[in-house]
């Protein structure tokens, strides 16, 4: 499965950009979103106690982040309140889905310069795609690209690693048997990690114990990418030329940015 480069002219490259209306993949009943009435969430707390409750919850901001918010919003809210009350009316329409890791080092918006309403963005531990399963246990990804593919049209996914990644040490430490903390069956990052187990299998005794890590993030996103073609909305998208499947990994420290040719990583931009 190749993947080229992220276009320099997304338009160009975007397979339903010429023809909005284009037909798409069918995938499963559309999606109703019920609001929920806060005061019946408040009825379901059970156990807690009163004064303890007024102490955690409901607090301010801390100052620091209103204070940016207030600059953004006098800033560079005000400057763009066009283009958010035109989001605002006429909702989303995203051209990529970025499956990105919850490190709070790793921007796409950064990489790529976007404005809102232009990625629609799902993270969690280590970047993963779990396998297609209706009936399993791990539901957030999955209906995170069950929107993005059957609700929003996206034309791309892009999944979105990067280098010393906490999520990938942890399960190469875990599967070496050197985290008994993560494979406790109360471990709820041990057991999202259990998806990397194939991946690890694939790096195990290649090199030292870095080098299986430096491996392990890049095959993650391999196996992510295997991952989301199980899905039978996201394959028939795909075969149908509507949608594109990306694998990204960002060096943190010198700003590299490399994609998955279907052998390989290579740099994103030609090398002089």
């Amino acid at each position: 499965m190749a993947a080229d480069p992220v276009a320099a002219d997304p338009v160009a490259a975007d397979p339903v950009a010429a023809d909005p209306v284009a037909l798409r993949t069918p995938c499963p009943p559309p999606i109703t979103v019920v609001a929920m009435d806060l005061s019946m969430a408040a009825s379901y707390k059970s156990g807690v106690n009163d004064a303890e409750d007024e102490m955690t919850t409901g607090l301010p901001l801390p100052a620091y982040l209103a204070t940016r918010y207030a600059d953004w919003l006098t800033t560079r809210f005000a400057a763009a309140s066009g283009m958010y009350r035109q989001l605002a009316d006429e909702g989303q329409h995203p051209r990529a889905m970025v499956i990105s890791c919850c490190d709070s080092r790793v921007q796409a918006t950064t990489f790529f310069g976007t404005d809102p309403g232009e990625f629609f963005i799902h993270r969690n531990i280590a970047n993963l795609v779990p396998p297609y399963d209706p009936a399993g246990h791990h539901h957030g990804t999955p209906a995170a690209v069950e929107y993005a593919v059957c609700v929003l049209e996206v034309s791309h996914i892009i999944i979105l690693g990067h280098s010393s990644c906490g999520g990938v040490n942890g399960c190469y430490q875990m599967c070496a048997g050197k985290s008994p903390e993560l494979d406790s069956d109360t471990s709820f990052v041990g057991r999202w990690l259990d998806i990397l187990r194939p991946a690890y299998q694939r790096v195990a005794g290649k090199g030292s114990a870095d080098e299986q890590i430096a491996a392990l993030e890049k095959e993650g996103i391999i196996m992510s990418m295997e991952n989301l073609m199980g899905f039978p909305f996201v394959r028939d998208a795909t075969e149908a030329g509507n949608l594109t499947i990306h694998g990204l990994w960002n060096d943190i420290g010198d700003g590299a940015l490399l994609y998955f040719n279907g052998k390989t990583f290579a740099p994103v931009l030609a090398e002089d």
